[in-house]
């Protein structure tokens, strides 16, 4: 079973390009590959029997506005850590946008994020999640810009 585990890293880690690396829950750094969430850089962590791992999803944003058509559809990443926080990451305009989003205190499903690039522009988004993989929602960049969010598959 571990040898299989670690062929499908393999596979997965020479299909892809693009890894990044975020804070785990723990705090420890975890290499984040899209679609696929592997331990601590220093290791696999330590885990009780079921718990949840972190996963990447896809994240896509369709325009809404006049603004938001100049650019597109956009796509992200967004590893939901599955402790009620997540991190997300887009390209917007050819910033990069660095995040988290929370999920908002007494609803399990409803959140906020918050996405912030190095020149200025940042992004605000409300979201509701259907399931630990799967939400929608709306976002809106500091350009004005209004985008319909997708999370997931």
């Amino acid at each position: 079973m571990k040898a299989s585990r670690i062929a499908a890293a393999a596979l997965v880690s020479a299909a892809l390009s693009g890894c990044y690396v975020v804070p785990g829950p723990d705090g420890q750094l975890w290499h984040v590959i899209p679609g696929y969430a592997s331990g601590p850089a220093a290791g696999t962590p330590p885990q009780a029997a079921g718990a949840a791992r972190p996963v990447a999803l896809d994240v896509r944003l369709y325009p809404v506005n006049e603004e938001a058509t100049r650019t597109g559809v956009l796509t992200g990443t967004v590893v939901n850590m599955m402790t009620g926080k997540g991190r997300f990451q887009l390209a917007y305009e050819g910033e990069t946008l660095n995040g988290e989003a929370t999920r908002v205190d007494g609803d399990a499903r409803r959140g906020v994020a918050s996405a912030y690039g190095r020149n200025g522009l940042f992004m605000s988004c409300e979201y509701q999640m259907s399931s630990p993989r799967q939400g929608a929602g709306t976002c809106t960049v500091s350009t004005g810009a209004k985008y319909q969010v997708h999370i997931g598959s």
